[in-house]
């Protein structure tokens, strides 16, 4: 559908990438990962039309419509929320704007035909559906019907941008691309986004620093590293093993390289003096010349070591919030909260935005004064808080980094500043690099942490993991990022409207006992039921068999054998489709009939095992059924 052709993009001397040459297919969806500043979003820009390359094209067919996410939200204040939505879908937009004009002023002119043509505009863009799915996008997104009809304006910066991913998503594209479509979503928000994606027909290429998103949606990862864009099949996590693979590989073939020139050349400075070993001598310099010695690339990744140390341990209650309420007006987002924290806690507060989880924090921490309640903090219990919009947090904009980092130590000398900054890789205008770098010259013995990975890459999060699982103080976050919140947390509190949800256990244990995290639940509730099925009809196996319901469960069983057979064997099948449609000299060298013949062979496959998996899904319904009622008997 979109392709790229040895392109390449550079600022001066700067070289972002260079020789791409990819082709992105109608139903996979890429995830677009790399550094800081490697040039993901340059990439998409260039694949918009945004931006010229400076090297190379891309090649979109006819009438394939491409929606960007854009972050203009102040162009549409005064906007209802809705009609923002809509005007993504630009032509059906004026097709309905002129038709409502055209019977505003059908008292006094109507014009029939232009009329007909813009119905006809209309009923081909699906335009009588458009509102609905409009509607169902933002209450997805955690937009409130209620406020559909009112201004952009009214909701705060976070929201607004989810309008512009609603008015993207509702506009119907054949592409989409998404820079960061995750940044602003609550976990709701997210799984509901990934359920989109999953299901939409079209090719879509993401940047996200999300690990368990790129992991629940991605079919292949792009990624922009080493001064070009390489493509890896499969999700992320299967990315991470295999550049670690291919870059292990690389490795052990210089290292068997280099050890061979060694050895000719030992050889060499041995005998080249010795008449008899003369010729030997000058075969072996022939042999070393003949060597193309590779050289790993060097990666545009590049990881911070951040350290977590705490002064001196605290008491064994760190903190006590007792009957907590606090609202904003006649909105009301704490409620009778009691909240015990123990030293040695690592408690991730988890729930839907606007519920009162930042809120909380900034009230332990006395940024703000709870409504009623009391809040305090246990013996020798000494804070380190990471806000939300960390930039409040660097009080005196004048200052220099170095000096504001100097003043929380000023007896330790300009070394001691330099060296933790340049630990955390800190290059200016990060922020959030810098409140962890305090982390580390003070040394406190409790951290509270919200939303620390939003602006972090993922080598940063990465790293910021690995840290925090060596802190031996207590830890207490916000945060949206699953896969960070199931590397960290023994305790889960979940803030819901209903309530809180006290967990005492990990992420994966608190999906296992509750199974309705808003996340993984679909899957989370199918094992349980395939677990159940198989534990019951293995423990009826000996007793029921003659039955009608054994027999009934044998065909069924047989069935699905050879459905999981049919659906391994067509999904490998299209595998091989994709290798050769991703060798970018594929389509300069086969027939464009024999193209086109895989592009349909493909396309049927898919079809066919969507079709399977509606069958094996009424196979599992059915087995279900027979154990229930095998159970009643």
């Amino acid at each position: 559908m979109i392709s790229t052709s040895t392109l390449g993009r550079s600022y001066g001397s700067q070289l972002l990438f260079e020789g791409v040459s990819i082709q992105f297919n109608p139903g996979e969806l890429y995830g677009v990962v790399g550094a800081n500043g490697s040039g993901k979003s340059t990439f998409l820009r260039i694949l918009a039309g945004d931006e010229e390359p400076s090297a190379g094209k891309v090649s979109i067919p006819r009438h394939t419509s491409v929606g960007v996410l854009k972050q203009d939200h102040f162009a549409y204040d005064d906007v209802p929320i809705l009609d923002v939505v809509m005007m993504g879908s630009e032509t059906l937009w004026a097709a309905m704007s002129e038709k409502e004009e055209l019977l505003e002023k059908a008292d006094e002119e109507f014009d029939g035909e232009r009329y007909a043509e813009l119905e006809q505009i209309v009923l081909d863009h699906n335009g009588y559906t458009l509102e609905s799915r409009a509607g169902e996008i933002l209450e997805g997104l955690g937009i409130e019907t209620e406020v559909h009809r009112e201004p952009l304006e009214i909701l705060s910066g976070g929201f607004r941008l989810r309008v512009l991913l609603a008015q993207v998503l509702a506009a119907s594209r054949d592409v989409l691309l998404l820079d960061e479509p995750t940044n602003h979503l609550d976990i709701l928000s997210i799984r509901w986004l990934e359920k989109f994606l999953e299901s939409f027909p079209g090719c879509a290429l993401v940047v996200s620093h999300d690990h368990r998103f790129l992991d629940n949606v991605c079919t292949s990862i792009v990624d922009v590293d080493y001064e070009t864009i390489l493509l890896y099949k499969g999700n992320y996590s299967a990315f991470v093993e295999a550049k670690k693979s291919e870059r292990q590989r690389k490795e052990a073939e210089i290292t068997k390289q280099q050890k061979q020139i060694a050895d000719h050349k030992a050889f060499v400075d041995r005998f080249r003096a010795k008449a008899s070993k003369a010729r030997q001598a000058q075969s072996k310099l022939k042999l070393i010349n003949k060597i193309d010695l590779q050289h790993v690339p060097r990666t545009s990744r590049r990881y911070p070591r951040f350290r977590f140390e705490q002064v001196r341990p605290s008491g064994k209650e760190v903190q006590r919030s007792a009957h907590v309420s606090k609202a904003f007006g006649n909105n009301k987002v704490l409620e009778d909260v009691s909240l015990t924290v123990r030293r040695g806690d690592r408690l991730a507060i988890l729930g839907p935005n606007g519920i009162g989880k930042s809120t909380l924090l900034k009230i332990i921490v006395g940024q703000l004064e709870a409504d009623s309640g009391t809040t305090e903090w246990g013996y020798e219990a000494y804070p380190g808080y990471f806000a939300q919009d960390h930039r409040e947090q660097l009080s005196d904009k004048r200052q220099t980094v170095e000096s504001w980092l100097w003043d929380l130590c000023p007896s330790e000398p300009i070394g001691f500043v330099r060296g933790h900054l340049g630990r955390v890789l800190f290059s200016g205008g990060e922020a959030a690099k810098l409140i962890l770098c305090r982390f580390a010259v003070e040394k406190p013995n409790i951290l509270l942490l919200d939303e620390p990975t939003n602006h972090l890459d993922l080598e940063a999060i990465d790293a910021l993991v690995e840290a925090l699982q060596a802190y031996d103080g207590t830890l207490v976050f916000v945060s949206h990022d699953r896969w960070f919140v199931s590397k960290l947390a023994t305790r889960i509190l979940e803030i819901t409207p209903d309530g809180m949800r006290d967990f005492e256990g990990t992420y994966e244990e608190y999906l296992e006992k509750c199974g309705d995290d808003h996340l993984d639940a679909d899957q989370v509730v199918l094992k349980a039921r395939r677990d159940k099925r198989k534990k019951k009809a293995a423990a009826k196996q000996g007793d029921q068999k003659g039955r009608q319901g054994d027999r009934e469960r044998g065909k069924l069983s047989s069935r699905l054998e050879a459905i999981t057979v049919e659906i391994d064997t067509a999904e490998t099948r299209v595998h091989e489709i994709n290798e050769d449609f991703c060798d970018p000299t594929f389509f300069d060298k086969t027939p464009h009939a024999r193209a086109t013949k895989l592009e349909k062979e493909q396309s049927a496959l898919k079809a066919r095992v969507d079709e399977l998996m509606g069958e094996w899904q009424e196979i599992e319904d059915a087995l279900s059924e027979l154990d229930t009622a095998a159970a009643v008997q």
